[in-house]
C-alpha cells in the first residue's frame, strides 16, 4: 500500500472529482475529521420538522374509525422524501381495546396500518395509558399533506383518546434521500 501526501486535490478538467470506483470502500480512520464547507448531497437528512400538540379529549363507542381532529400539515420538498410520523398520545380503554391509525389527505386512505396502529385491551378497565404511534410514509408528492389521527373502539363501551390534563404531541419529519 502506498501513501500519498498532498494538501489539495483538484479535478483535471471540469468540476467533478471522483474518489474510488463503484463497489470500493472509502475508509476514514478513527479520529479523522471531515469538514464540509459546501453542499453535501446523497445523504439522508432531516429537511424539516412539523409538530402539533393537543389536549382535546374525544370519546367514542364507534367501532368504525372516527377523526380526532389531531392533525398536522407538511409539504415535502421532493417526491423522493419520506415522512417519519411520530405521535405520543394517551387513551383510556373501557373494557375492550382501541385502534389508532393515521390518515393521509392526499391518498384518502389510512397510511400507518397493520399492528402498529393497534392497542391491546388492558387491565384494569378504565386505565389511562400512553400510546405511541410511529410510521414512515412515502407520499411521492410535493403537494401539501395533512396527516390526521383516527381511532375506533373495538368494544361496546366508551373509550377516550387524549386527555385534557396531558399535552400529546404529533410530529412529522421530512427525510431527504
Amino acid at each position: 500500500m502506498a501513501t500519498l501526501f498532498v494538501d489539495k486535490i483538484d479535478p483535471q478538467s471540469g468540476t467533478s472529482l471522483e474518489i474510488g470506483s463503484s463497489g470500493d470502500t472509502i475508509t476514514i480512520p478513527s479520529g479523522a475529521t471531515i469538514t464540509n464547507s459546501g453542499t453535501a448531497t446523497g445523504f439522508g437528512k432531516v429537511l424539516q420538522a412539523v409538530t402539533s400538540t393537543s389536549s382535546t379529549n374525544i370519546s367514542t363507542t364507534s367501532q368504525t374509525f372516527v377523526t380526532t381532529n389531531f392533525s398536522l400539515a407538511i409539504t415535502p420538498s421532493t417526491t423522493s422524501s419520506k415522512i417519519l410520523l411520530m405521535a405520543n398520545t394517551t387513551a383510556q380503554i373501557n373494557g375492550s381495546d382501541i385502534n389508532l391509525d393515521i390518515y393521509r389527505s392526499t391518498s384518502s386512505s389510512f397510511v400507518s396500518g397493520g399492528k402498529s396502529r393497534g392497542l391491546i385491551g388492558m387491565e384494569p378497565a378504565n386505565a389511562m395509558m400512553s400510546v405511541p404511534i410511529i410510521h414512515l410514509d412515502s407520499p411521492n408528492t410535493t403537494s401539501a399533506i395533512t396527516y390526521t389521527i383516527y381511532f375506533r373502539n373495538n368494544g361496546g363501551s366508551t373509550s377516550s383518546f387524549l386527555r385534557s390534563d396531558v399535552l400529546s404531541s404529533f410530529t412529522a419529519l421530512e427525510i431527504g434521500a
